[in-house]
This record gives C-alpha cells, structure tokens and sequence, in this order.
C-alpha cells in the first residue's frame, strides 16, 4: 500500500477524493482554491482579534501583513508595526 497524502486518510477515500478533484472542472477548482484563502485569511484574522484584543482594525490589517509577507518584509512595504500593547 502506498502512503498517502495525508497519514490520516484511508487510502481508499483518498483515491475517491482524487478522483473527484480529477473530474473537477478547471473553474470549480479555482473557487476552492479561493475559498480556502479566504477561510485561511479568515481565521489569521481572527487568531490575531484573540491576540491583540485591544487593537483596531489597521493594526490587526498591519499584523496580518506580518504574517502573509513576513515582518521584515511588511515592515518595508508597510512601515513600522505601531502597537497598542
């Protein structure tokens, strides 16, 4: 048997799950795709409200930024990370 892409999945429903994601449509792809950046984004941003309860909104943008590009980098594009802890 051949490992699978997830060591938790059966490799019998994976097989099933490939096959699914094979006979996709080429669109429907790229909505999942999209979807699952927005849930990921989604829930960045809700870790980093838990995180930094007393932050704004531009703050809880700027650290998300942080976290998509990197500090060093964010901070070039974005300036200085102006806290409120």
């Amino acid at each position: 048997m051949s490992p699978t892409l997830s060591p938790d999945t059966d490799p019998a429903a994976e097989a099933v799950q490939l096959e699914i994601y094979r006979r996709m449509p080429t669109g429907r792809k790229i909505e999942l795709v999209f979807e699952a950046n927005a849930l990921a984004l989604a829930l960045a941003t809700a870790g980093l409200r838990s995180r930094y309860p007393q932050a704004g909104p531009e703050e809880i943008r700027r650290r998300l930024r942080g976290l998509q590009l990197g500090e060093e980098l964010a901070t070039r594009v974005y300036g200085p990370l102006e806290s409120s802890e």
